[in-house]
């Protein structure tokens, strides 16, 4: 492995202010069940993963047409105090505030998600965070793969709670590779640049209003611990293991509520209600 120097784009945003005033660390520690950390890449590590086992990756709101927007305060008062999930600027957003009231520098920015397809967009969020002289890619909000930060190191592999990662320089921004039996699998393309809350209010609104988006025609739910990854989308549960071995399983409307507990995702009853309409209006619609 080789360190790479980035290009010459800039790393800083001067105009790029985040308000974080909403934001509660005793709250949000709380609810990662985390204790109170100095800045080392330890704890970025061990931070990184406490989110990630916490707080489910979800688009319920999205498919509900009842998203509240991504600003922190609605963050806030949904991942933490109500102790829902949610998707990416979400989760990445609450995490960058998080370290930076712990002491962490962080450069916000985004990436291009399945770079090597044609309808490859940038609607990702992730940062990189410099700690104890490395820059880290951090992804706590990249639903099914990401349990660590992965070192800014062409070729660096990290796993990934069970499954072999990597990230590598190629046309001047950063691959992030899954391996996979066919080979290294590419999940998403960076720059690094450095970006500010208006571009992913951009990003938010196609990912949660345009028709081609992913998230707005199919409920989307996805959980990762050690060796195990559990993804709902539309109507089907796959359970992938770290061992190869792949469980499926059709969600019946009368399953909903049991099978989104058990991915620690809890609803109040006219959330659910709300659900359980779009759920079964999409059961013959191809959205699996």
């Amino acid at each position: 492995m080789t360190f790479i120097e980035l290009n010459p784009f800039p790393v800083t945003d001067p105009v790029a202010g985040f308000d974080t005033t909403a934001f509660d660390l005793d709250a949000y520690l709380e609810r990662i069940d985390h204790p109170c950390a100095e800045p080392s890449a330890a704890a970025l590590r061990s931070l990184h993963a406490a989110h990630v086992r916490a707080i489910p990756f979800e688009n319920i709101d999205v498919v509900l047409r009842r998203h509240r927007g991504i600003e922190l305060p609605a963050i806030m008062d949904k991942l933490v105090r109500r102790d829902r999930g949610g998707y990416c600027f979400e989760h990445g957003l609450l995490f960058a505030a998080a370290l930076e009231e712990l002491g962490f520098t962080v450069r916000r920015s985004f990436a291009r998600v399945q770079p090597g397809r044609e309808r490859g967009s940038y609607s990702h969020m992730l940062a990189v965070v410099p700690v104890d002289g490395t820059e880290y890619l951090v992804d706590v909000g990249f639903g099914a793969w990401v349990m660590h930060p992965t070192p800014l190191i062409d070729g660096a592999e990290v796993d990934q709670a069970g499954w072999r990662h990597r990230i590598r320089r190629d046309n001047g921004q950063w691959l992030f590779e899954k391996r996979t039996a066919d080979g290294w699998d590419a999940l998403h393309a960076t720059l690094g640049l450095p970006a500010r809350q208006v571009d992913y209010e951009v990003f938010h609104h196609y990912t949660s209003t345009h028709p081609r988006s992913p998230f707005t025609g199919q409920l989307v739910v996805m959980r990762l611990t050690d060796g195990v990854v559990r993804k709902f989308v539309g109507h089907r549960l796959t359970t992938e293991h770290a061992d190869g071995r792949v469980e499926t399983a059709e969600i019946t409307t009368g399953q909903l509520a049991g099978t989104l507990r058990a991915l620690d995702v809890e609803l109040t009853p006219a959330e659910l209600a709300a659900l359980h309409g779009f759920y079964e209006s999409t059961e013959d619609t191809g959205a699996r």
